[in-house]
């Protein structure tokens, strides 16, 4: 007798192969048969639904919210079983800087305090949360910078380059699966071609991916674009550019592709990701320049000075970029109620101010705490998501956070955690059919999973992993909206991850049997 089958479903294996009717045989939290099965001891109940791999999120920004609610609400509702975080230079190691570390934390808060400073420690401190999903990490450049240069804008001297290329080859000796960057950012601006050129040789050698949040998303995204595959040409590094699509238009969305298709072609180990959602989501803190977020305790003081806000306005950040404040949308918050949900531009005009002193009044306004201000970046059109998902170098992921709409993370927002793969089955498979289910489903679980280098995860056959999702792909719907995005999905029936079942009758059963993925160090 084994120990769980999944019976009288049709199994869609991750593959891109047609649709197939069979149930599917677990036992010690991995798939023993798919075919005929014996008896089990627990059955789950497949009928008039779709068997297929747990999706995996190739570009998620969980690695704080799985330690403060590990149930991770938002992704088992939509199927997800495996998240990478660390992803645009943002994670959780190495710790050096504790001052300045949670600049570069997606959902950092004093709930859980900072007590690793390493890889390894960062790891363990995830098996102890106990999650309910899978975890795998890049090592994020935003803290290995921090913990080196601070907030200097400039490319690192020779003596402080060779400590981060031994901060990056220990987390990848540690289980790192590669290395991010997010060059917009105020912590990576300053790391020139050559700096990356040399982290990435590291990463190359340990044969790890690296994801980049390329330079520029808006004017000169073709040229961002071609800096990241000159140094992945020059490195040898494995590449992923994450979230390719740039902010001004579709030319510039084909440019883009096209040259990755260009050195895809040339035996390049190339790929892009792309977010399911119209606008990009950061920190309002992001339009401040680096020197002026170094010293935490000058801030509110640099806010207030005329001559300091002056010299402010000089910097061309991921939200100004354009000059269009229009697209800059304030979301919920506690410190401004009456400003969120409207753009920079409109709030300027009723305070009778140009939208730099606005944003300089807003924060000043959190500077207790000034990453609590969000913004979202209203960016893409929907014909370049048809292009973009259509291509078969392109894997969707959320680009977001795990969160519930209770518990200790109930209020608290991330737009896409809740919609992102629900949204795209939706979108892709029965709205605009730019691709058939077995293809989508390829592309949300055996595509990420052979970018990860991870052959027993993202398809059903014996052998594998057994991370499942049971589900009627017409009912499985994305709830969230932009004003209202903390709505969980519906229609998602089961999720067994590592064989226990995660969710049942769309519910959350209380097993949380999520594991940290190490990559070998060989």
């Amino acid at each position: 007798m084994i120990d769980l089958a999944v019976r009288h479903g049709v199994v869609v294996d991750g593959t891109g192969a047609a649709e197939q009717r069979a149930d599917v045989g677990i036992d010690g939290g991995r798939i023993v048969a798919v075919g005929e099965v014996p008896e089990a001891r627990e059955e789950v109940d497949a009928t008039g639904k779709v068997v297929t791999p747990g999706f995996i999120d190739i570009h998620s920004h969980s690695d704080f919210t799985l330690l403060v609610d590990p149930r991770a609400a938002s992704a088992v509702h939509q199927g997800v079983t495996l998240e990478v975080v660390g992803n645009c230079g943002f994670g959780c190691f190495p710790l050096l800087n504790p001052e300045l570390a949670p600049m570069a934390i997606y959902g950092h808060s004093d709930d859980v305090p900072l007590t690793w400073t390493s890889a390894a420690g960062y790891f363990e401190r995830v098996e102890e949360a106990r999650p309910a999903i899978n975890v795998a990490s890049l090592a994020p450049n935003g803290q290995i910078r921090l913990s080196v240069l601070g907030l200097a804008e400039r490319p690192a001297r020779p003596d402080e380059l060779a400590r981060m290329r031994y901060l990056l080859d220990e987390a990848l000796e540690q289980g790192a699966f590669g290395y991010s960057t997010g060059l917009e950012y105020a912590a990576e601006r300053g790391a020139d071609e050559d700096e990356l050129v040399s982290m990435c040789e590291v990463c190359g050698r340990r044969h790890g991916l690296y994801a980049t949040h390329t330079r520029r998303r808006d004017e000169g995204a073709d040229e961002a674009v071609a800096e990241a595959l000159r140094t992945a040409e020059r490195s040898g590094v494995r590449l992923q550019v994450s979230h390719l699509v740039p902010r001004n238009g579709i030319d510039s969305s084909r440019r883009c592709v096209e040259l990755v298709e260009e050195c895809a072609a040339t035996g390049m180990d190339v790929a892009f990701d792309m977010h399911t959602r119209l606008y990009g989501t950061t920190f309002l803190l992001a339009a401040i320049p680096p020197w002026a977020l170094e010293d935490p305790s000058r801030f509110e003081e640099i806010l207030s000075d005329e001559a300091q806000r002056r010299r402010l306005r000089g910097y061309e950040s991921i939200l100004s970029a354009g000059g269009d404040w229009s697209r800059i949308v304030l979301l919920d918050n506690d410190v401004w109620p009456a400003y969120a949900r409207r753009d920079v531009a409109s709030i300027a005009a009723e305070r009778g101010q140009d939208p730099f002193d606005t944003v300089y009044d807003l924060l000043l306004g959190a500077a207790a705490a000034p990453e609590s201000l969000m913004v979202i970046i209203h960016a893409y059109s929907e014909a370049q998501q048809r292009e973009a998902f259509g291509h078969p170098l392109c894997v969707p992921g959320s680009d977001a956070t795990t969160m519930a709409p209770d518990g200790p993370l109930a209020g608290k927002v991330f737009h896409g955690a809740y919609t992102w793969a629900a949204w795209y089955l939706r979108f892709c498979v029965r709205d605009e059919r730019v691709l058939s289910l077995p293809d989508a489903i390829h592309r949300l679980t055996g595509a990420p999973a052979a970018r990860l280098r991870l052959s027993d995860r993202g398809v059903v056959r014996a052998g594998a992993r057994a991370d499942l999702a049971v589900f009627d792909p017409v009912a499985l719907r994305d709830e969230g909206t932009t004003f209202d995005p903390s709505r969980l999905a519906t229609g998602m029936d089961a999720v067994v991850v590592n064989g226990a079942v995660t969710l049942s009758g769309g519910r959350l059963t209380g097993a949380r049997a999520g594991e940290v993925l190490r990559r070998p160090s060989g």
